[in-house]
């Protein structure tokens, strides 16, 4: 089954290079990617991608009043898109998520089990006549 994903952004964290003479430059981000199934069952990775600060190219800077979600989110996006380990991690988990809605696991006590002896605190069925 293909999965439509969601992104989006729960926080950032940011910093001045005073030796670029760049402020506000995102180091930090915090994130969520929903991957939803056509049955509209959906599993959630959050996850947190940081970025050097020394690596911004002061020629195509974006001042933080500037930027955009897309724009962020793209930064992410590469950075994910691009370690594939890492991008199969994420879909494995969410698809973990959804394969517990799907078909979910029930756990069963030991009083439950069907060779269990029914407890003294338990009565046993009647039929209704």
């Amino acid at each position: 089954m293909a999965l439509t994903y969601t992104w989006k952004i729960n926080s950032l964290k940011k910093q001045d290079n005073p030796s670029a003479e760049l402020n506000d430059i995102i180091v930090q981000t915090y994130w969520e990617c929903t991957g939803t199934n056509e049955d509209n069952n959906s599993g959630t990775f959050t996850g947190a991608t940081p970025f050097d600060p020394d690596r911004v190219d002061p020629e195509n800077f974006t001042s933080y009043e500037d930027l955009t979600e897309a724009q962020v989110l793209g930064w992410i996006q590469a950075e994910v898109n691009g370690n594939p380990n890492y991008k199969a991690h994420i879909d494995e988990q969410i698809q973990k998520q959804i394969n517990a809605i799907v078909r979910p696991i029930v756990e069963v006590k030991d009083n439950a089990l069907p060779w269990a002896e029914p407890s003294a605190n338990t009565t046993p069925p009647t039929a209704n006549t």
